[in-house]
């Protein structure tokens, strides 16, 4: 296990969270943040278990207030650990409907959490990830990654708020990597294009075989990989889509 590094997980559910957590915390102590404790209560209790380490906090990424509180635990747990890797799988509000019927706050649903929580996220996350990268024995770079969706290259009808958030997060990611490449930093976007197979989603395609979803873990592999590229090959964007998938 590195010494004094942790990974930090913002936006943990049931599915690509929880994975993420767990393929993390088989390497580093993990720190999972979620607005509901009921998100992560579980997943804190069977990492510590099986091994591992783990805390939660009750943190909401579009609030700088409640960011900041949530750092000053981690510091406080943690004291002087560099950042192995950030990931920010929060997601805003999701609402489907014709751009005529939408309210404003209909459109801008995504935006605080999906964007602004991403760039409170980037800020207080990157001095730790730039400590990391100082670090002579580190096996591996500093990684922020940010999960995306097909909806993050692709608008369709009636995904008007929610492409647009996903855009801009895009964006946001690209820019950093830009500035902090030259820094240490590996910063990769993940577009998830497809059904992630979890409770959720249960009836979803289900006359389709177990190919026609992502599986939770898997992307977590390919969480994983990113964070042990070399200096001599950042991945800034990936693509993860199911065998069956339509593109």
């Amino acid at each position: 296990m590195a010494s004094k590094a942790i990974a930090i997980v913002a936006g943990v559910g049931p599915g690509t969270g929880a994975a993420v957590a767990r393929k993390f915390a088989a390497a580093y102590p993990v720190v999972l943040l979620a607005r509901n404790p009921a998100n992560y209560e579980s997943l804190v209790e069977e990492i510590n278990k099986s091994g591992g380490k783990a805390m939660g906090i009750s943190t909401d990424v579009s609030s700088p207030e409640s960011l900041k509180a949530a750092f000053d635990k981690v510091k406080e747990e943690h004291k002087d650990a560099t950042i192995a890797a950030a990931i920010f799988n929060a997601s805003g509000r999701f609402v489907r409907k014709p751009l005529l019927d939408m309210a404003v706050e209909d459109f801008v649903a995504g935006y605080d959490v999906g964007v602004k929580g991403a760039f409170l996220f980037s800020q207080s996350t990157l001095p730790g990830l730039l400590k990391h990268g100082e670090d002579k024995e580190a096996k591996y770079p500093p990684t922020l990654i940010f999960t995306g969706a097909t909806a993050s290259i692709k608008a369709n009808a009636l995904m008007s708020g929610f492409a647009t958030a996903k855009f801009a997060l895009r964006a946001l990611s690209t820019s950093i990597a830009k500035e902090f490449a030259p820094k240490g930093v590996h910063v990769a976007h993940a577009v998830i294009d497809g059904v992630i197979d979890i409770e959720r989603t249960k009836e979803w395609l289900k006359d389709m075989p177990a190919e026609a979803k992502i599986g939770p873990e898997d992307i977590a592999d390919a969480y994983w990989h990113l964070s042990t590229q070399s200096r001599r090959c950042f991945t800034n964007e990936i693509d993860i889509r199911p065998m069956l998938e339509k593109w």
